[in-house]
């Protein structure tokens, strides 16, 4: 009968390496509550502003002058700023020309974009190599702010809505970011579906488009949010008060240089507070990004870290 002897239980020594590393540990209370603060506080930085805003923006004449400015602890609410700049004139006006050239502007940008990303995605397609490199040397230089008015000039862009879509409608680093998410999908499923006789418009409408809903979301997103908060060249290229988006005439507003057509009356009158007015200007000019972007958060992930790290 062979005795059976227990080994020893090697114990481990007290310098000893942890099971997993320092990153992979159970945070402490203390941790988890420091964690917390930071988010609490960053929060509050970005919440207390739009409060504010939104507070003012619903807050009658009386409870303005009351809080010598802007509101913070809301007494009733009126809406009698958001009916006098909804009730038409600049503003209204205003509104819709900005809705109209950010969807114009977004889709004709990503017509370009995907067509352009996808071109380059393939690798063999003509003239591969020289056009990336010169839209990658478009992002360290330009020709400037004086050659690009001229230009928009002698194309007879000037005092037109095209002069606020075709000089921004491009951007390389969103083609980049497309042709890096395109790169990533399979060779196999396409040389299948080019020997099945599909066409290079069938693959990029039927495969790769539908394949890439979360890059395409976001790039989408950025075009909007760009079209939808831009200024600069309306001021730039157009001279026609009444051809003027809706960030312009917040800009005019806020610096008070002039009150919004159909307003200074309502003013001078005492029915409206011009505070009152600016803040209902700067809640419109939020909204569509803030209802749009929890739609697109979820994409935001994949689409961005896919496309930027593929090609």
């Amino acid at each position: 009968m062979t005795a059976v002897i227990d080994e020893p239980v090697a114990t481990p020594h007290r310098w000893a390496a942890p099971a997993r590393p320092a990153w992979e540990e159970e945070p402490s209370r203390a941790g988890l509550a420091g964690k917390g603060l930071v988010l609490l506080f960053a929060c509050l930085a970005v919440l207390f502003p739009l409060w504010i805003i939104v507070v003012t923006s619903l807050s009658s004449r009386k409870t303005i002058d009351e809080a010598g400015g802007l509101v913070i602890v809301p007494k009733g609410v009126t809406f009698i700023a958001y009916q006098e700049l909804l009730g038409g004139g600049q503003v209204t006006r205003a509104a819709v020309i900005s809705v109209l050239v950010t969807v114009a502007g977004t889709l004709f940008s990503m017509a370009v974009s995907v067509l352009c990303a996808y071109g380059l995605s393939r690798t063999g397609s003509l003239g591969h190599r020289g056009i990336l490199i010169t839209l990658l040397a478009t992002m360290f230089f330009s020709a400037g702010l004086i050659p690009t008015y001229l230009l928009v000039q002698s194309l007879g862009l000037t005092d037109s809505y095209l002069a606020l879509i075709l000089p921004s409608a491009v951007s390389v680093f969103n083609i980049l970011v497309l042709r890096g998410f395109f790169m990533g999908i399979s060779p196999e499923l396409i040389d299948s579906a080019r020997i099945d006789g599909a066409g290079d418009f069938r693959i990029l409408w039927r495969i790769v488009m539908p394949l890439s809903r979360a890059v395409l979301a976001v790039i989408t997103l950025f075009y909007a949010v760009g079209y939808w908060s831009a200024w600069f060249n309306a001021s730039l290229y157009l001279n026609d008060q009444d051809m003027m988006p809706l960030q312009n005439v917040m800009i005019q507003l806020v610096q008070k240089q002039e009150a919004p057509v159909g307003l200074g009356q309502a003013i001078r009158t005492g029915q409206l507070s011009g505070l009152a007015i600016q803040m209902a200007v700067m809640v419109m000019a939020l909204l569509p990004v803030a209802v749009l972007s929890p739609f697109v958060q979820k994409h935001f992930k994949k689409g961005m870290l896919t496309g930027a790290v593929k090609g």
